[in-house]
């Protein structure tokens, strides 16, 4: 593979756990406009998350590489597929990773999503979305609850695929050779610091950058600027067709 910069013919943007493209969209479609970059935000299939999302990567590749954004679980997507497709990806901003390894029984993402999965089967969509915006930030309690409801009634099915996710290996994240900017929250227990930081040392061409949840919150956009300004710095050259 060359090691010149190339440039990105589009971007793909994959949601994480239970989430859509509405919210990829308001992640990384404005930095991407302002890089003159198409960007596709990809809402999962429920019935077949992690084949959707790489049905899509494979559909965009087919017309020249491709930058990969992705939020949690499709962060683990997009460096998962960028170790295994080099020549069809220029870079990957992978934001909030939650895990490294297949044995995920310590995960907190993989449990919450199992739990939710459950609670789910058992009380209904109606009480589940009841308890999570008793305890959730306002603006990730009305995401969750549009990408829910789009996603029920086969939302369950959707949530146990990603408790059931064998997150890449370090030998994986090892053989990226793209540009990586990993991005994470340092007071998101869900998907914690110490992961991220974890990445960032086991990917070749890696940097990290820490947020909060409220900056995220308040602007989830923060997360396509500083994933594209963290790659253009580490290509010389702005990720623009």
């Amino acid at each position: 593979m060359s090691t010149a910069p190339r440039r990105p013919v589009a971007a793909v943007a994959l949601p994480g756990t239970g989430s859509d493209a509405h919210f990829a969209a308001r992640a990384f479609e404005s930095a991407c406009g302002t890089a003159g970059l198409p960007c596709a935000a990809i809402d999962p299939d429920p019935l077949r998350v992690i084949a959707s999302y790489r049905d899509a990567l494979a559909k965009a590749s087919a017309d020249g590489p491709i930058l990969v954004a992705g939020i949690s679980l499709g962060a683990a997507v997009a460096v998962d597929w960028a170790a295994r497709h080099p020549d069809s990806v220029t870079g990957v901003i992978a934001a909030l990773p939650a895990w490294t390894g297949a044995d995920t029984t310590g995960c907190p993402a993989a449990l919450s999503a199992a739990a939710t999965a459950s609670a789910l089967r058992n009380d209904g969509l109606d009480t589940v979305l009841d308890l999570m915006r008793s305890s959730s930030p306002a603006w990730l309690a009305e995401a969750l609850t549009r990408s829910w409801r789009s996603q029920w009634p086969d939302l369950p099915a959707a949530l146990e695929e990603a408790a059931a996710y064998r997150w890449p290996e370090p030998d994986l994240l090892s053989a990226v050779s793209v540009p990586v900017a990993i991005i994470t929250a340092v007071d998101d227990p869900v998907h914690p610091l110490a992961v991220a930081e974890r990445w960032a040392s086991l990917i070749p061409h890696a940097t990290l950058h820490r947020i909060t949840l409220d900056e995220l919150g308040a602007d989830p956009a923060v997360l396509g600027r500083l994933g594209l300004a963290a790659l253009t710095d580490s290509t010389g050259d702005a990720p623009h067709t």
